[in-house]
């Protein structure tokens, strides 16, 4: 595979400065002309979807790794996320992130580093982020839920380091579509027993105690701090599935 960045997030032209083709689309103040521009953008839509399709479509395994774009390089987790993307890489998985820096550079970094496909899905933003130097492919996508499909339809498992909304975004995703058992079969790791346990306590003790959800979808989640463990349950679960 070759890096290619077919579309956004780059200047366009006509494009209120500081605006996304995602906030465009969702603001409905104003007049109706959005009845007359908003069915072409269907079009805008479809072709991102068939331009993901075709070039994702051979990949081969593949895990997805999120994480916050603000962890340093010096930070804890940017290590976690170096040695997860090499393990996935020495497991023949390919490393799919959001291809932007911090815990994504860092498991794009390794995946690339250890000889293995590092892919990176990024998309449009009013600063004109642009993907991380670590990829042997990466695609930039200006509308989220075509970037989250991707995301799903070709990873077999999520791993999740430290993160932000972004990253709450991509797990909570992946964990609806496993409680609805629109996806099965589908290992979710957190990395990071310290900045994961307080959602987790809370999880218990407000949504499971009131029983707002079961403990199945607790039972989604594993919790470590070693890369080799995560790894580990990503294998297992790629061997179960070819059995």
């Amino acid at each position: 595979m070759t890096r290619r960045t077919g579309h956004g997030p780059r200047p366009t032209a006509g494009r209120p400065e500081g605006s996304t083709t995602d906030q465009r689309l969702l603001d409905s103040r104003g007049d109706v002309g959005w009845v007359h521009t908003d069915p072409w953008r269907v079009m805008k839509m479809q072709a991102e979807f068939v331009e993901g399709f075709n070039d994702l479509a051979e990949i081969g395994p593949a895990i997805s790794v999120f994480g916050s774009a603000r962890i340093a390089a010096d930070h804890p987790a940017y290590d976690l996320g170096l040695r997860v993307g090499a393990g996935l890489a020495d497991a023949g998985f390919a490393v799919i992130t959001g291809g932007g820096p911090g815990a994504m550079e860092a498991a794009n970094k390794g995946a690339l580093e250890a000889g293995g496909q590092s892919i990176g899905l990024g998309i449009e933003l009013p600063w004109e982020a642009r993907l991380n130097d670590h990829l042997s492919f990466g695609l930039n996508f200006r509308y989220f839920f075509v970037r989250k499909m991707m995301f799903v339809k070709y990873s077999q498992g999520y791993i999740v380091l430290p993160g932000g909304l972004g990253t709450l975004d991509e797990l909570f995703e992946a964990m609806t579509l496993a409680q609805t058992k629109k996806i099965t079969q589908f290992p979710i790791v957190l990395m990071g027993t310290e900045h994961w346990s307080g959602l987790l306590d809370w999880m218990r003790g407000s949504m499971l105690d009131e029983a707002r959800i079961k403990q199945s979808d607790l039972d989604m989640l594993t919790l470590t701090d070693d890369p080799d463990e995560a790894v580990a349950l990503m294998v297992a679960a790629r061997d179960r599935r070819r059995s």
